[in-house]
């Protein structure tokens, strides 16, 4: 009897000691759930509620105001099929980012290496490089709107310098373009800098010791030891880049509101515009997912060929 007795107290005495144990875990994860709450409430209503409305009204001939009307997928296929407008604003967002990523990562990576040098006065250079990156793009737009102004800008005066005429930069269909990616480029130099940057400071020296003594130049150095070992940053980069250049509209809005002649009309331009100047909700959101097709296919094709070229040490 004493045994049966003793067996049940056994049994019971770890039930007793689970349950505040699990009460104590509840409470845990209830705090957590509710520091996290303001983020998981804002995420769901400012981005996948916009998400799921946008998918929605894509379907629909709608002005934002008035009531929506179904209209199936008319939406896209007058996309593909009669809006002309819709390739030469794909075609100038293509150009865009084909020019701006290789001058950016390239010349982030030089200055990446200059800044990688231990000498006096570096980390000025380092905050100039960068500052622009954080700076208002609009106020960067307005001050090198004044800039390539054909008679009075600083452009044209350095030019007029050494000689040269220079073009009516932002008034040219054909210099409108390299205009704007000039001023991206160097607005943007600094974030692939900073991100350059890091990964040089990360690479052991002993692996440019050991190059040096069996006889590697300089040059030789840089390329089998530091470019294979930022290869995953320039993945990075690569991608980032890529979203960002696809995305551009500030500068486009600020310095040529996509002309002259539709020459700087880039894709978010005319998604702006079909939005909010035409009364085109609807036909918008439908631009929105197609960009979003473009974009997810060519980062997916970016991810998987990284195999071919990037090295994990």
């Amino acid at each position: 009897m004493q045994s049966l007795v003793s067996a049940g107290t056994t049994r019971e005495t770890p039930g007793a000691a689970t349950d505040p144990a699990r009460a104590a875990r509840r409470r845990h994860n209830l705090t957590g759930w509710l520091f996290i709450s303001p983020i998981v409430v804002g995420v769901v209503a400012f981005q996948f509620f916009p998400i799921l409305v946008s998918m929605a009204a894509s379907l629909t001939k709608w002005d934002g105001i008035s009531s929506p009307e179904f209209v199936g997928l008319s939406n896209f296929t007058d996309i593909f099929t009669d809006d002309p407008l819709f390739y030469t604003t794909l075609w100038n967002t293509t150009y865009f980012t084909l020019a701006s990523i290789p001058l950016t990562v390239g010349i982030g990576f030089f200055l990446a290496v200059l800044c990688a040098q231990r000498v006096r006065g570096v980390s000025f250079f380092r905050t100039a490089f960068f500052a622009p990156y954080v700076t208002n793009v609009v106020a960067i737009g307005f001050v090198w709107f004044w800039f390539f102004h054909p008679s009075d800008g600083v452009v044209n005066g350095l030019l007029g310098q050494v000689g040269v005429h220079g073009p009516e930069w932002l008034s040219s269909s054909t210099w409108a373009m390299p205009a704007v990616i000039v001023v991206s480029v160097w607005q943007g130099v600094g974030y692939p800098m900073i991100i350059l940057l890091a990964g040089l400071q990360g690479i052991p020296e002993m692996l440019y010791e050991s190059a040096k003594i069996d006889g590697a130049s300089s040059l030789a150095r840089v390329r089998y030891v530091t470019l294979p070992l930022l290869t995953p940053h320039f993945l990075f980069l690569l991608i980032t880049q890529f979203i960002s250049s696809f995305q551009v509209f500030g500068l486009i809005y600020v310095m040529t509101k996509g002309g002259p002649g539709h020459s700087t009309s880039v894709y978010i331009y005319n998604l702006y515009e079909n939005a909010f100047a035409y009364g085109k909700m609807g036909y918008a959101c439908a631009l929105a997912w197609i960009l979003f097709a473009v974009i997810a296919s060519v980062t997916y094709a970016q991810w998987k060929l990284q195999n071919r070229w990037v090295f994990y040490a």
